[in-house]
């Protein structure tokens, strides 16, 4: 029996690697850009998919968070007060986060990847938390797409 990482990785990537090619088409001013003062910014979104998906990978695929990660984005959104970093850094931390996700998932044990795991988000299965994962990662890549297409709008309504 072929282990589940193999069937599920193809999805997995096919996700996260839209997601990853689309900030990746980002420039530096995309950064701070947000629909309001009290929603998040392009930056906190990149910052905070990629966090969960350390998360995650402690979590459900007992691949424990490297000690040089910071969680500044963890929970509900807030004003971060703190430097989230450069487009560059949030670029390459998102990377690092799907790498993690990835060991973790082709290390996890064939027969674990059905045993429900009770966690701060609830219970899920590893299976069921990367379904979670990919709907998480949809989300904040139209939360982007859509803070991008209102701030050309508001950029041509300015130029009139």
């Amino acid at each position: 029996m072929s282990h589940p990482f193999e069937a599920v990785q193809p999805i997995w990537s096919a996700v996260r690697d839209r997601f990853q090619t689309m900030i990746e088409s980002l420039q530096e001013a995309d950064m701070d850009l947000n629909i309001s003062d009290s929603f998040p910014t392009i930056a906190y979104l990149i910052r905070h998919n990629a966090e969960v998906e350390y998360m995650f990978a402690d979590w459900f695929f007992k691949r424990e968070t490297p000690a040089d990660v910071t969680f500044l984005t963890a929970g509900p959104p807030k004003t971060v007060s703190v430097e989230l970093g450069k487009m560059a850094e949030l670029i390459s931390f998102s990377v690092s986060a799907n790498a993690h996700l990835i060991a973790g998932m082709k290390d996890l044990p064939q027969e674990d990847w059905d045993k429900p795991i009770k966690t701060p988000i609830g219970t899920s299965t590893p299976r069921e938390a990367l379904g979670r994962a990919m709907y998480h990662t949809g989300i904040h890549s139209g939360q982007i797409s859509y803070i991008r297409k209102l701030a050309a709008q508001q950029n041509d309504a300015a130029q009139g």
